[in-house]
């Protein structure tokens, strides 16, 4: 069986004890079915079951008491159907790698499904994340969780919408009933390439959304910066294979609009930091929680290049984070470029 059986399963792994992953798990919990959280730091796994709070990455939640947490990937891996991975998108491959053994040798009785909760992609491989699951799980379908779903509101149960993707109905079926609740809703999508560059490159554009904020460009830019965003990000995703429907949907143009005007966002953050004059190297050791963005701009960048698509904000982002570029400049450089017809490809 290629996906979840119309029956719950018997237990779901989550790997990442992040808020994302913690926040599924607790979803899932709270659904009635056999869920695991595994972190990879025994000390703190020690913490989140003696606490039952995870204060770096989703404070103020309570983790059920039922929830079983555990550092032993075995234990976690052992006797699931499902497993999420939702470790960020640079500890994706590692994590994968010591899963796989595990997964092998449970022969019939291991996960039939994989979902990628990660929305990154490899810089050194401009590999997405179910690419990366898939290379080094083979044999074991994935499909792509998306869209716009800060961990800190799905956890207080606040209602949110959101995308499962695979290119075979029958797996985005399984895991949209695996994870849909009454404050959850999942549609499928068939388009796993264009949710999964969506999900990566709209941290790119949230970057660029924050700076606009530290710089106190106002709502005009914003808005400016968001629109013209989704162009870029359907223009590369087309480019390479995807759907343009993708981008008007949930995981692209809703996905992007939650990352530039959400307190919550990381990489919104980082962009208004960097237009306080903060150095990258100091944001990044500053922050307990991974944003994305910053790797995904070096991988989106490059991407552009490699499938010659014109990405502005992409490129002034990549110049501001990498070559130190003044992000007043960047912006007077975007508004500078020659005239254009909005519907230009």
């Amino acid at each position: 069986m290629a996906g979840p059986s119309d029956a719950q399963p018997l237990r779901v792994a989550v790997l990442g004890d992040g808020g994302w992953g913690t926040t599924l798990a607790i979803l899932l919990h709270r659904k009635g079915i056999d869920a695991v959280l595994w972190g990879a730091f025994p000390s703190y796994v020690d913490y989140l079951r003696r606490k039952r709070i995870n204060r770096k990455f989703l404070p103020g939640v309570a983790i059920p008491g039922g929830l079983r947490i555990t550092a032993d990937l075995a234990e976690a891996i052992g006797g699931a159907q499902v497993v999420i991975a939702a470790v960020p998108s640079q500890y994706m491959r590692t994590v994968c790698r010591r899963a796989a053994p595990l997964i092998a040798g449970a022969k019939g009785s291991g996960p039939r499904l994989v979902i990628s909760g990660a929305k990154g992609i490899e810089p050194r491989t401009l590999m997405r994340m179910s690419e990366v699951i898939g290379e080094e799980i083979p044999g074991v379908p994935v499909a792509v969780l998306s869209g716009p779903s800060h961990a800190e509101e799905v956890a207080r149960g606040l209602p949110t919408t959101v995308v499962v993707a695979s290119g075979t109905p029958g797996i985005a079926n399984g895991a949209q009933r695996l994870l849909m609740t009454d404050r959850f809703r999942v549609y499928t999508n068939r388009d796993p390439l264009g949710v999964e560059i969506s999900g990566a490159v709209k941290n790119v554009i949230a970057i660029a959304a924050g700076a606009a904020d530290g710089l106190g460009f106002g709502d005009n830019a914003k808005a400016a910066i968001i629109t013209r965003g989704i162009v870029e990000i359907a223009r590369l995703g087309v480019r390479m294979g995807a759907r343009p429907e993708t981008f008007a949907g949930l995981a692209g143009i809703g996905d992007l609009i939650t990352t530039c005007i959400s307190g919550y966002g990381r990489n919104r953050r980082v962009g208004t930091m960097i237009a306080a004059g903060r150095s990258l190297r100091s944001i990044v050791e500053g922050m307990e929680m991974v944003a994305e963005g910053i790797r995904t701009t070096r991988a989106a960048y490059r991407l552009s290049r490699m499938h010659q698509v014109e990405m502005p904000i992409t490129e002034q982002v990549h110049a501001i984070l990498y070559r130190g570029k003044d992000p007043e400049v960047a912006v007077r450089d975007l508004m500078a470029r020659s005239p254009k017809s909005e519907t230009e490809r």
